[in-house]
């Protein structure tokens, strides 16, 4: 795989640079770390699509918010069927994004602003305009290249039915007959995505070499780490057994599949683990992991293999006390024997923002259709936000979620991108909704995205929920949000650890110790009474206090400090 002959290599950066930026090492442990979605933070040239320079211009920004690192979804080369995720190129910029020039100093900058550049890598499947899978198709039957894919025969008469019966994610079958170069119907290729993203085959020592080298072009570059994307499905099971029942995406995330967390992963992050350790810097891997269970995701991060995995478990919890506590608890003991940090994260470019996500009903699952409650909503994902940065461990901030944007459930039928809005019996295909850019000003083409509007429309509202809308506003999310990193960084009992001391709290209320440092979350709709622990630190709502008391409104949250 070739770069674009546009975009020269830069030259590697030095380890003085990166070690600017390493000020302290284990950093990860309890970093926060803010997902950017390229093509919808910020627009350089006026095309309506975020770029890098985009990015790179905003750096100020998010060193100011009080963030520690950058997670950049993909910006390689790629047809863009499935934004991003569909590569065509792993050491190349999407001319739609830059070039590698402007990578290049994008990480320079991120660096001299205090910022750790983390990117996201998609080593489960490519896309079908990759150089490989172009020549298995061109070259046919008996192809080397096509064993490094799944190309097997059908079965039925003359193979006209899959070779098994795995349903992709985004619907239908996983499987998509080829048409042989004589004209004749062909092979069959999985996909456990789109048709555009046919899987590796992770069996195939070429597979591992290129993946390998790939890791080492851009840690030359200089980035921090990588979010490993799927990273529970590069193994299938032996023989590619049928599953036996339909309805497959409905079991995601509670069996263990034949495609998914098989164990075999586990030997691939270990060399990858080793190539890391070669580099200075304290650079990390971040796991992309949908497992059964937080003690099957622990198994990721045993201590030489990943240093991290999204806690999926924790983002699909309810704005319920008791649920919380449990897979809090539940977290911290999983993570406890490995000696891994736990992560919290409430919101992601796949899922319903979590604003609107808590302004719905409980048990509507990650991807919603209606508004709900706005302003419950809004209540609820800020006393959630004030929690979740009190927890032990990294938490994860979504691009916008600082703003308080809801989801953007009325987007026309005919503006809407995701692959999986396109065919049935997949995911709700509903991911647009949370990719809206975002705003940065009151006025002007698109909220100050860009000079040439957005690819997705924005709503009417979108001015008052801007950054300059925002900034300087005692209460506004914003400036919450800054106020909640920058204590997190001052009070150490913040972040750091495995464990919280509960204390006793009425029903709907939680609340327990770290240090010198108490939260109360009460998660009920009315106002509850606790003890002031302390000095108010930080709230989501305004608290009252008078003798010793607290009267903490619905769905709030509170810092208490006894510094």
């Amino acid at each position: 795989m070739s770069q674009h002959s546009a975009d020269p290599a830069p030259s590697p950066v030095t380890e003085s640079a990166v070690a600017t930026v390493a000020q302290r090492r284990d950093w990860w442990r309890d970093a926060v770390i803010y997902q950017v979605y390229p093509r919808s933070f910020a627009d350089s040239n006026g095309d309506g699509m975020g770029d890098l320079e985009g990015v790179r211009s905003r750096l100020p920004y998010l060193r100011d918010l009080g963030v520690d690192a950058v997670w950049l979804s993909p910006f390689y080369a790629s047809p863009q069927a499935d934004a991003g995720y569909d590569v065509a190129d792993y050491r190349a910029v999407d001319p739609m994004f830059g070039n590698l020039l402007d990578a290049d100093a994008l990480i320079r900058d991120a660096h001299g602003h205090g910022l750790r550049v983390i990117v996201d890598l998609v080593p489960n499947h490519s896309s079908d305009q990759h150089e490989w899978f172009k020549r298995a198709l061109a070259e046919g039957p008996g192809s080397p290249l096509r064993d490094r894919y799944h190309f097997r025969p059908g079965k039925g008469k003359d193979g006209a039915l899959p070779p098994n019966d795995w349903e992709s994610i985004f619907g239908g079958p996983a499987w998509t007959r080829v048409t042989e170069p004589d004209g004749t119907p062909g092979e069959w290729y999985l996909h456990l995505f789109a048709p555009e993203q046919p899987d590796f085959n992770w069996d195939h020592p070429a597979v591992g070499d290129e993946f390998r080298s790939i890791l080492r072009f851009w840690l030359d570059m200089g980035v921090d780490g990588f979010r490993i994307d799927v990273a529970h499905g590069l193994v299938k099971a032996a023989g590619l057994p049928d599953l036996g029942v339909h309805d497959q995406v409905k079991l995601l995330g509670n069996d263990v599949m034949p495609f998914f967390d098989q164990d075999g992963v586990h030997e691939i992050y270990r060399r990858w683990r080793l190539i890391l350790d070669e580099y200075s810097g304290d650079r990390i891997f971040v796991a992309e992991a949908w497992t059964p269970t937080v003690e099957r995701t622990a198994n990721y991060v045993r201590p030489d293999e990943l240093h991290q995995a999204f806690n999926f478990q924790y983002l699909s919890t309810a704005w319920d006390a008791d649920e919380l506590r449990q897979v809090i608890d539940r977290t911290l003991e999983a993570m406890r024997p490995v000696g891994a940090p736990a992560t919290w994260v409430l919101s992601n470019h796949d899922v319903t923002r979590h604003a609107t996500r808590f302004a719905n009903p409980p048990g509507l699952g990650t991807q919603i259709r209606t508004a709900g409650d706005r302003a419950l909503g809004l209540r609820r994902a800020r006393a959630a936000t004030l929690l979740m940065l009190a927890l032990p461990g990294s938490a994860y901030v979504y691009q916008g979620e600082e703003l308080g944007l809801p989801d953007v459930v009325d987007l026309p039928d005919e503006v809407r991108q995701d692959p999986a809005y396109f065919r049935g019996a997949g995911q709700d295909g509903f991911r647009d909704g949370c990719r809206v850019p975002i705003p940065w000003t009151r006025v002007g083409s698109s909220y100050g995205f860009g000079s040439g509007g957005s690819w997705l429309p924005q709503p009417s509202s979108w001015g008052e929920l801007s950054v300059e809308a925002q900034t300087g506003v005692p209460g506004s999310t914003l400036e919450l949000y800054r106020a909640a990193l920058a204590a997190r960084r001052d009070h150490p009992s913040l972040g750091a650890g495995d464990a919280v001391e509960w204390l006793r709290a009425a029903d709907g209320v939680l609340a327990f110790r770290r240090g010198e440092f108490v939260c109360v979350a009460n998660t009920t709709g009315e106002a509850v009474t606790t003890p002031a622990y302390g000095r108010v630190l930080l709230t989501s709502g305004e608290v009252t206090e008078a003798d010793g008391e607290a009267k903490v409104p619905a769905d709030t949250t509170v810092w208490f400090t006894t510094a």
